[in-house]
């Protein structure tokens, strides 16, 4: 299966510190009640990242002098973690940029999985945990339910467990 692109936004500041470059993919099982972005669960909607739109993208990476990183989102990034796994490679080779990812599964999870396992190695800052409605707080920076982590990563091994000190 294909990787898929929902929404691309060359510069967001509300998917992590400093002016990021997001990516949101199409793609997600978890299907949290409350979901900010439910239209991203359907795995065939948007457009597949293809050669030309990965060109696209990590063209606007290095073109961009003002990026502080980039971040993947959606749907799920980890839904189709194979897929993803290969892109993911190939953007922090080209860019060398800080990687946010927002994914619906916990650290614990990924770990444990295989294929998934791999993909932490590329990720500088995970924000990890399905929204739990019960839990929504609009308060929080860059989550939307409490028990969303944010984890900063290195060799994708957990070196500090987060929450940034100044929520609203």
């Amino acid at each position: 299966m294909k990787l898929r692109v929902l929404n691309v936004f060359p510069e967001t500041v509300s998917d992590g510190f400093g002016i990021r470059f997001a990516v949101y993919f199409s793609g997600c099982s978890h299907r949290c009640r409350g979901c900010h972005n439910p239209q991203s669960w359907d795995c065939s909607a948007g457009e597949e990242l293809d050669d030309a739109l990965k060109e696209r993208i990590i063209s606007e990476l290095q073109s961009n002098p003002i990026l502080d990183g980039i971040t993947f989102s959606g749907g799920d990034p980890m839904f189709n973690p194979e897929e993803f796994l290969k892109f993911l490679k190939e953007v922090k080779s080209r860019t060398n940029l800080n990687v946010w990812c927002y994914t619906g599964y916990t650290y614990e999870e990924l770990v444990s999985d295989s294929e998934r396992k791999l993909i932490l190695k590329y990720i500088d800052v995970l924000v990890d945990g399905r929204f739990v409605m019960s839990k929504k707080d609009p308060r929080l920076y860059f989550r939307g339910s409490s028990n969303q982590r944010i984890l900063y990563l290195k060799n994708g091994k957990i070196v500090r467990d987060s929450k940034p000190e100044a929520e609203c």
